[in-house]
This record gives structure tokens, sequence and C-alpha cells, in this order.
């Protein structure tokens, strides 16, 4: 059954009627054609009238609808000749991290990114999408190996946040995710970072220190989530509107506060709406990112990251 977020319920419903419309024309030979484009211009026109007016909340909801693609919806399109690769060698593989080795449009990459299941049976699998410290330790190895062999590192950031669990804490999370940042800072291959559904806390970051940040439309990038933050200020998570509001987690506030470099567009309505025109949209913009990172050496590409995130939060305090 199709998800229908509250905003979106009266597009939908119009949308229907029009489709009982065609329905009815075919099957007893009437002439509704008429009605039928008034109904799609009262459609057009309230989806733009949506689409202008979303708010931090309503776009929160949107990066988090479970019809939006996942890494393996942008593997299985993306990549070729692709391998998925196991484990941290410790012992564990942590399913809500996965990674693979293939080619990207001609070009051999290693991908990684945050999974999320889509029935409850695979979401359980997947841990939400909330990794644990084996799932950083992975990616991590993966990383190591992508910078071993020259290969470009594209991650797909799409998570609550890291998994709060006491086997978690007891395993090192916080270790594990503060390492994952330095050595990517470090690493001598260029890195493209992308956001595709929520970017929450330092499960995201741990995957995140990239050349570059792209970031979907209505995808999230923040500290905390709204529903956490509301607990903590206002001890009620019914205020998580009111904080989406205060957090800038936008794709529209990250891009003018400098946390992403692009904005990639989804189409009219979001990702779900069209999880295949979403896929091949991010792929054209990964694909022009490492065409020009892939010709800066190993040296330029590290002091270009080191660089980018040493301006992040930077203040001007000469009063101009």
């Amino acid at each position: 059954m199709e998800l229908v977020l509250d905003f979106e319920r009266p597009l939908v419903e119009l949308r229907r009627r029009i489709e009982l419309l065609q329905t009815t024309e075919v099957a007893n030979g009437l002439d509704l054609g008429a009605s039928i484009r008034e109904l799609e211009r009262q459609a057009e026109a309230l989806q733009r009238q949506i689409l202008a007016n979303l708010s931090p909340w309503q776009r929160t909801l949107l990066s988090r609808h479970p019809n939006r693609p996942y890494t393996l919806d942008y593997a299985a399109d993306w990549l070729t000749d692709a391998d998925e690769l196991h484990g941290d060698r410790a012992g564990h593989d942590d399913q809500a991290i996965v990674g693979m080795l293939g080619n990207f449009r001609g070009r051999p990459i290693v991908l990684i990114g945050h999974q999320k299941g889509r029935t409850t049976k695979e979401n359980v699998v997947r841990n939400f999408g909330m990794a644990l410290p084996d799932g950083y330790r992975k990616a991590l190895r993966l990383m190591r190996l992508a910078e071993r062999f020259g290969l470009p590192i594209v991650t797909l950031i799409d998570t609550p946040g890291a998994y709060p669990g006491l086997d978690a804490e007891a395993r090192g999370q916080a270790e594990a995710i503060a390492r994952n940042i330095m050595e990517m800072a470090t690493l001598r291959v260029p890195v493209v970072c992308c956001v595709i559904g929520e970017g929450g806390s330092g499960g995201a970051l741990a995957l995140g220190v990239g050349n570059r940040v792209l970031m979907l439309e209505n995808s999230t990038y923040s500290v905390i989530s709204p529903e956490g933050c509301a607990a903590i200020l206002w001890r009620d998570r019914a205020e998580a509107p009111r904080a989406a509001e205060a957090l800038k987690l936008t794709a529209e506030d990250c891009l003018r506060l400098g946390v992403a470099d692009s904005l990639v567009a989804e189409p009219a309505g979001g990702a779900h709406r069209s999880p295949s025109e979403t896929v091949r949209s991010l792929g054209d913009a990964v694909q022009a990112e490492l065409d020009i990172l892939c010709a800066l050496t190993a040296d330029e590409l590290t002091a270009q990251r080191y660089d980018r995130f040493r301006k992040l939060g930077a203040i001007d305090d000469r009063g101009e």
C-alpha cells in the first residue's frame, strides 16, 4: 500500500480522481477529455503550490519516505561487474552498511553506503540503517582498499544515526566514528559523499568526509534528529517540527551554510515519485564530480578536503 504523507493527500486524491475519470472514459466510451484536462491543470497548480511551501519538517518526512531509492538501488543501476565486499576482518559483518567494488560508467570505484529495509523483516536485518561499530570498521577497511589500488570512493548517506544501543557502545561506537572521520580526511583518492535521505548525526559523518558533498533536494543533514532535539530542549517529541526549523537541516540550508557543495534536484513530488529518475540524476552529478577530482594529484585531493572542512563554521570577526 502506498504511503501518503499528510501534505501530499490533497494532490494524491486529485490524481486518483483523474485516474477514475480516465478509466470511466475508456470503459464506457465517453468523452471526458475536458474534465480530465481541467483536473490535470488543477493538479499541476496544486503540486507547484505544495512544493513551493514545504517546511523543514515536511522535507524531513520526505527524506524518510520508504519508497526513496536506497544504496543497493543505486548500486544496481550504477555499477557493472559489481562485487559486494563483506566483513570488518574482526569477526563481524554489519548489514546496515554495504560496500562494493564495481565499474561506474567505465570507471572502477568503491561504493559504500547505509542500507535500510523496506519491510519489517528487512529493517530488522539492516537495523533500520543504524550501523554498529562493525559497520564503520567495514567501511574503513573498504576505503583503505580503495586507497591502496587508487580507486575513487563514493559514499551514500542515509541513516537516522549510529546505533545507540549498549552493545554498540561496548564495542566502541564513538571510537569507530571518530577514526573514520580522521582516516577519511587523509585518504589520497577522490571521495564524493552523497546524502540520499537522512543524514543523521555522527552516523552520517562517519561516511561524510569527502572532497565534495552532494545532497538530494529533499534530503536532510543534521547533528541530531528533530525528535531527539525536541525531546532534549522541550521534553516533548511533538515539538519536532519546531526543532526541524531551528536545526537548519534542509539541503538548501546546508548548501547556503557550506555544509553541502551541490544540491541535486529530485523529480516533482520527491524521489519516491520516480526512483529511477533520481538514481540517474545523482549518477550524472557524481560522474561530473569524479571527472574533476580524478584529474587532481593525491596531495591536491587531501589539501582540498582538509581546506573544505576547516572552513565550516568560520566566523568573520572583522565586522565587515
